[in-house]
C-alpha cells in the first residue's frame, strides 16, 4: 500500500466525518482488507482509525463550539454523539474543560490536526 493510499483514507475520513464513517466502509473505498487498512493506517498516522476518528470529531466540534453560537446539542449530534452529556464527557476527557467553559473563556486547548503529506521519497536528509 502506498503512502498515497493512506492519504486517500485520511481524505475519505475527513469528507465523511459527519456521517460516522466505519473501517469496513473505508477499506471498501480503497480496496484493501480491513485488517491491512487498519495496520497501514496506524503505521502512517500513528494512531488507530478509531482514535483518529474520535480525535478529529472532537477537534472539529471544538472549532464549532468556539467559532459559532450553535447549540452544544446540535454540535454534539452533528459529530455523532448520542447526546450532549456524552459529548461533554468526551470533550472534558480530551481537553480538560467542558464545551461551555471553552466557549466562554479564552482557554487554549490542543486540537488534533490531520496529518500532512510527507512522501518518503521527498524527505531530504541533512549531511553532517
Amino acid at each position: 500500500m502506498s503512502i498515497n493510499t493512506v492519504e486517500s483514507m485520511v481524505n475519505w475520513i475527513e469528507v465523511n466525518i459527519k456521517r460516522n464513517p466505519t473501517l469496513p466502509e473505508m477499506s471498501n473505498y480503497v480496496g484493501y482488507s480491513q485488517f491491512y487498512c487498519s495496520n497501514k493506517f496506524h503505521e502512517y498516522v500513528g494512531i488507530t482509525f478509531k482514535q483518529y476518528l474520535s480525535k478529529r470529531k472532537l477537534t472539529l466540534a471544538a472549532m464549532e463550539v468556539k467559532n459559532t453560537q450553535d447549540r452544544l446539542l446540535d454540535i454534539a449530534l452533528k459529530y455523532g454523539f448520542s447526546c450532549q452529556e456524552s459529548f461533554t464527557r468526551a470533550f472534558v476527557d480530551a481537553f480538560g474543560c467542558t464545551p461551555n467553559q471553552y466557549r466562554k473563556t479564552s482557554a487554549t486547548i490542543q486540537l488534533y490536526m490531520r496529518p500532512t503529506k510527507l512522501p518518503v521519497e521527498n524527505v531530504e536528509f541533512l549531511k553532517t
